[in-house]
């Protein structure tokens, strides 16, 4: 076959199945009336700075040592390899798919014997560009799964961005949680040293008839549930750094820059919230529901499509002859085609139960979205409550230990001029540090709900790729 006929009969049958896909079964996908309210409760709305999804999230956290944190778990974290992974997957099954509406062409040769009326055997031989059975796509059975396999491979997309958000902020939140760690262990040890003196100097009053044994036990009492904190906190900072060193899929680098104090991590706190219709084009997770919406409404195309004539044809372009030796001589050109057409007359139901899986798999996609919508409003809602109030809180919290710090003191003042019992300093040292405890704890939860905010409102993606049908 000349290089002349090569090229018209591959022109041919591309032109063909561009042809072939002209028409679709599957319902006009239509996005679903999200089933939120309209605005956030306990937003006041406004905002110096940008969207969420307008920030990346180097901008977003001003320390230091965290940022580089969060560079290394985004290269190292295995499971955000893994989503990485599953795109190419996605890539590599949509590529199959898309591969299916076009003919499959190869070089195929035949042996054919044959037994004429007259009992004399005979054979043909032929050799040349073999088409195998290709499905003329008329009815959109394979646009549909093309399209079916194209949202999925978006939806992996969108699962990728989510793990990455979650990531990050994973990461940001198990740090915060190191500092506060830190912080109450500093706390800790001050309280310890405090309470060790206070507990020598109350022996030496004992052991000179100055202070009852009761006051001594108490003194003990104090100074045990300080160490029995220390350890607490010591061991709780360990859990925290295993649970870093997974998120960065290494161990924690020793040469890292010193962190900020919770009270200076440079969070942007003043995010606006936005409407609850820019989730459902900003929040990753919201996207990939919607997506596996899609691809379960291009499924009923194909189960639609099921019910009408699949029609396929095969065919080989060559040469043929009777003898072996002779299919390359001159005037041996051949070719063959042969058409099919096969309508279902009785599947025992098949096609009818393929379609309503189809249309079940629909249903369950759509109320997966709706859940997906629901759950990213309530956490943005959740997410704006403790930014209205964690403000008011830390400041209540801070000046009761502030409070509870001129106790202690007046209350030990009050016991060495013989003023107070020794019961008012132990029920004082008490709520002192019990305050600071709280202080920190209060820090914490602030910043880690700064973080929420950032996460639940989008994480920083920028101009996201329009959510429209493949």
């Amino acid at each position: 076959m000349s290089a002349r006929r090569l090229a018209s009969l591959a022109a041919a049958l591309a032109a063909a199945g561009l042809a072939a896909g002209c028409m679709s079964l599957a319902p006009e996908y239509q996005r679903p009336n999200a089933p939120i309210a309209a605005a956030y409760p306990d937003d006041a709305g406004g905002g110096a700075n940008r969207p969420a999804w307008d920030i990346e999230w180097p901008a977003f956290f001003g320390d230091e040592r965290l940022r580089k944190l969060i560079g290394l778990a985004l290269h190292n974290n295995r499971d955000l390899r893994a989503a990485t992974a599953a795109i190419e997957q996605a890539r590599a099954q949509l590529q199959v798919r898309r591969a299916d509406v076009y003919p499959t062409v190869g070089v195929g040769a035949t042996a054919a014997r044959q037994i004429s009326s007259n009992g004399e055997p005979a054979t043909a031989y032929s050799a040349g560009l073999a088409l195998s059975t290709w499905e003329l796509d008329f009815f959109g059975r394979l646009r549909s799964l093309n399209d079916a396999a194209l949202s999925q491979f978006y939806a992996t997309e969108e699962a990728r961005k989510a793990a990455q958000v979650s990531l990050i902020a994973a990461v940001a939140s198990t740090h915060l949680a190191i500092q506060a760690d830190d912080e109450l262990l500093a706390a800790t040890r001050e309280t310890l040293t405090t309470r060790e003196d206070s507990y020598r100097l109350t022996k030496l009053k004992f052991d000179n008839g100055a202070a009852s044994e009761l006051d001594l036990r108490q003194a003990e009492s104090l100074l045990e549930g300080a160490r029995v904190t220390l350890a607490q906190v010591r061991r709780q900072r360990a859990l925290d750094e295993n649970a870093l060193a997974l998120l960065l899929g290494q161990p924690v680098p020793t040469d890292l820059p010193p962190a900020l104090p919770l009270a200076q991590q440079k969070l942007l706190a003043d995010i606006p919230a936005g409407l609850p219709s820019d989730l459902l084009d900003r929040r990753p997770d919201v996207r990939q529901a919607e997506r596996g919406l899609m691809a379960a409404n291009a499924n009923i195309g194909a189960a639609r499509a099921a019910f009408f004539p699949r029609i396929t044809l095969t065919g080989l372009a060559g040469t043929a002859s009777g003898e072996l030796s002779g299919l390359f001589k001159a005037g041996s050109w051949a070719w063959t085609g042969t058409g099919q057409a096969l309508l279902t007359v009785f599947d025992a139901g098949r096609n009818t139960g393929n379609l309503q899986a189809a249309n079940a798999a629909r249903d369950v996609a759509l109320a997966q979205y709706e859940k997906a919508i629901q759950s990213a409003f309530r956490e943005v809602a959740d997410a704006l409550a403790g930014r209205a109030t964690f403000g008011e809180q830390l400041r209540a919290q801070q000046a009761q230990a502030a409070a509870e710090e001129v106790r202690a003191k007046l209350a030990d003042l009050r016991y060495r001029n013989g003023a107070a019992s020794y019961l008012d300093v132990l029920d004082a040292q008490r709520a002192l540090f019990a305050a600071r405890q709280a202080v920190v704890q209060v820090q914490l939860a602030q910043a880690q709900n700064l973080v929420t905010v950032y996460k639940v409102l989008g994480g920083g993606w920028l101009e996201p790729a329009p959510l429209t049908k493949p």
